[in-house]
């Protein structure tokens, strides 16, 4: 039998320890290094913020309360002991916000958030470029907290690319581009630390990309930036027990902010959005294990609306919704947002879990019906409910106010400043269901039964899921 050479054995020894060497280094980390060549060194994110930061303003709004001078306001020692409660001119008190925003249309159209210029009158937008314009207001969303102003007095503005929002991921590097604390225009980093967060409690349709990018008081509005230098997110609100950054902020997704873009673009002043027409409820632990499943997730049915969408496609209570167009649901929420970024016209195909077996149904994107027509009165005269606006409950109005488990009565669309309904506390969004026991059905017959004159009133109304009946004097 032939033995292998002393120089053939050496050899194979080598090329095994080779590749356990070569195996072992394979699945190692990569060893840690200083930059090796100056090129490294100067690595950075200008070349994003250079693109993205032309197109990310400054918002500045205003409103002066007017009111009769007192002559003890002349008073400079007065003034200076006791103040006339803020910035004030002649006669008037002036309330003061600042916030950011982004451009998005050439024209001159700005989204910024609908708290920043809430309750004001004036809005002024300052460029990166020291430029200063006035703005109007061209619609305001406050369900997605959103509105869209558009400069005065000039075109060919520069414009912020919009992204996709469904292609972020968790890790993904972002930039937050705003004006925290009225410094000047300031640029952060950080990462997608979280998406579809629902349970931050800022509007309507929570389906929050969560950052730790800082963002502080004066950031909201503004732009939440990719490494392609596009939009994907209004930087809104802060997670926060000392009011400034601790590395939790909301932005609301740019796939919303394109729908009410779409709708200000149209001519709208309001967003019209899908209707499903279903009352939905989270799943919890409990429910999960009823059912089945693995883990709480999806939106279950528990009421259906005459004639909706939802009823139409043949949905009943009790179903399940864990998908719409082969996007997973988590909760009602997550639905709500995926309807809500959807073009009216054509259907959408809902995923449910009946009696523990799959099916789907088809629902038509259409919006909710105003029927009764609104028919808005405001109430005058010297009731305490004087100073209100009030409209018929419609399916619109329903989904408009976000109110829930209400069929009858009339809603409060708009409590007038210093009124006797203001006073009165009347806020809007409540629902007026009887006055006196007796049941208001239309705005008419609020307007009939308050125009009597009486010391008290018996007043039963709707507000955040409660009913309270209560004496209010006259």
């Amino acid at each position: 039998m032939n033995t292998p050479s002393l120089g053939l054995l050496r050899a194979l020894t080598a090329l095994l320890l080779g590749l356990v060497l070569f195996a072992v280094s394979a699945s190692a980390e990569p060893p840690r290094q200083t930059p090796q060549t100056q090129s490294d060194i100067f690595w950075s994110f200008a070349p994003v913020v250079n693109k993205a930061q032309p197109a990310v303003v400054n918002v500045y709004a205003s409103r002066t309360d007017k009111r009769p001078r007192n002559p003890l306001f002349d008073d400079p020692i007065f003034r200076h002991f006791f103040g006339e409660g803020g910035n004030s001119g002649p006669g008037g008190r002036t309330a003061r916000s600042l916030g950011s925003g982004v451009l998005v249309d050439a024209s001159g159209l700005v989204v910024t958030n609908y708290h920043v210029i809430e309750g004001m009158t004036d809005v002024k937008i300052a460029l990166a470029d020291k430029r200063e314009f006035d703005a109007g207001i061209v619609l305001r969303d406050q369900r997605t907290d959103l509105v869209v102003l558009r400069l005065k007095g000039a075109k060919s503005f520069p414009v912020m690319e919009l992204g996709d929002s469904d292609a972020l991921d968790v890790g993904d590097i972002v930039l937050a581009i705003g004006n925290p604390f009225g410094v000047g225009q300031t640029v952060t980093q950080g990462i997608v630390s979280a998406l579809a967060r629902t349970q931050a409690g800022i509007s309507d349709y929570g389906f929050f990309i969560q950052t730790d990018a800082a963002v502080n008081p004066g950031n909201s509005g503004g732009a939440l930036v990719d490494m392609r230098a596009k939009l994907v997110g209004i930087n809104s609100a802060i997670f926060s027990q000392t009011g400034s950054s601790i590395g939790i902020g909301f932005a609301i997704p740019v796939n919303m902010v394109k729908i009410v873009l779409a709708a200000a673009k149209g001519g709208g002043h309001q967003v019209r959005r899908p209707w499903l027409g279903a009352s939905l409820q989270a799943v919890s632990r409990e429910i999960a294990d009823s059912l089945g499943l693995d883990r709480p997730s999806g939106a279950l049915v528990t009421d259906l609306s005459a004639g909706s969408p939802a009823a139409a496609a043949g949905l009943r209570r009790g179903d399940l919704i864990t998908a719409i167009d082969g996007q997973s649901v988590d909760d009602p929420e997550g639905l709500g947002y995926r309807m809500a970024t959807k073009p009216l016209g054509g259907g959408a195909s809902l995923t449910l879990l009946r009696n523990g077996k799959q099916s789907t149904a088809s629902v038509k994107l259409v919006p909710a019906p105003e029927i009764p027509a609104r028919d808005p009165i405001k109430l005058t005269g010297s009731s305490p409910f004087s100073g209100m606006t009030v409209i018929n409950l419609s399916p619109a109005v329903l989904e408009e106010l976000s109110l829930h488990g209400v069929s009858e009565g009339v809603a409060v669309s708009d409590v007038e400043d210093g009124s006797r309904a203001a006073m009165v506390n009347f806020q809007k969004g409540d629902v007026i269901m009887s006055i006196d026991d007796r049941a208001i059905g239309t705005t008419r017959e609020l307007e009939a039964a308050v125009s009597e004159h009486r010391n008290y009133w018996k007043l039963t109304l709707a507000r955040g899921g409660d009913v309270i009946t209560t004496m209010i004097g006259g």
